[in-house]
């Protein structure tokens, strides 16, 4: 799955806390503030250590509402990572109900919808966060991966180009949109789309492989194969990339592309309809 944009976990939450730390003894404020740190720290902390810290402030019974929203968001987020999506769902309902101005927990409600494939809800959650921010380019970004996962090209170009147009350095926006492009066939708006997410710094399989379908379909298989390439090493049991490449080699003459055809099958069944449906045999 191509990935999606979570609203990241707040650093102000340890500010939020500040009056109960003042007041607590010195040994009390230490474990309190490392509690802080593990609730607080995004990807950079285990998921089980962030549980558990958060964990601990929510059952703690003194922080203020607002620090109380951001601690069930950052453990739903937490709950993302490690798939347990109802429970992370349960806590972004939590985080909605404290603060409903608070908007990150709609669209990480969201992510957690579309990465277990409820794409549907998926829709609603990303749109509740529009309706409440308009400015909110990741969850318009968001949207039409969900958009995607429907084959509802269309409404996925529009939502990235409402994203691109408020961020316009969005790496994931600029990727999605180039592989929407690639399946409906605007190719060289494309691959300027591929080309701008490379160029702000996107080292994802998923941005050389919509390229490469693009130089593909095109019948610029060397090209092509340098982008599956390029995917492979980054992700190398990706199926779509090793179906791709094996069409390409095939495309040259080379008859060592029916062995990346054969191991992507291995991997991912129903690939080679997936290409039919790309508009590619």
């Amino acid at each position: 799955m191509r990935a999606a944009i979570i609203g990241s976990v707040a650093p102000v939450l340890a500010l939020l806390l500040l009056g109960s730390l003042a007041a607590a003894q010195q040994p009390q404020k230490s474990s309190r503030l490392k509690t802080v740190e593990q609730c607080n720290g995004g990807d950079r902390i285990p998921a089980q250590a962030r549980i558990a810290g958060c964990t601990a402030l929510i059952n703690s019974g003194d922080v203020r509402p607002s620090a109380l929203a951001v601690a069930y968001n950052n453990r739903g987020n937490a709950f993302t990572a490690t798939a347990e999506y109802d429970r992370a769902i349960s806590d972004f309902d939590r985080a909605i109900e404290i603060a409903p101005d608070y908007v990150k927990p709609l669209n990480n409600r969201g992510v957690a919808y579309l990465r277990m494939g409820a794409y549907d809800d998926a829709i609603k959650a990303f749109g509740e966060a529009i309706r409440r921010d308009p400015s909110y380019g990741s969850a318009f970004a968001n949207r039409a991966a969900a958009h995607l996962k429907l084959k509802q090209y269309d409404r996925a170009l529009l939502d990235f180009n409402e994203a691109i147009r408020l961020d316009p350095n969005s790496r994931l926006a600029r990727s999605g949109r180039c592989w929407t492009r690639a399946v409906s066939g605007d190719f060289q708006a494309g691959l300027d789309d591929c080309d701008s997410a490379i160029q702000l710094g996107s080292n994802d399989a998923a941005t050389y492989d919509s390229r490469a379908l693009i130089h593909l379909k095109m019948g610029q298989f060397a090209a092509a194969i340098d982008d599956y390439n390029s995917a492979l090493r980054l992700t190398p049991n990706l199926a779509s990339a090793l179906y791709g490449r094996g069409l390409a080699k095939l495309g040259q003459g080379d008859k060592a592309g029916d062995r990346d055809v054969s191991a992507a099958k291995l991997i991912e069944a129903k690939v080679g309809a997936e290409f039919v449906r790309y508009g590619v045999r």
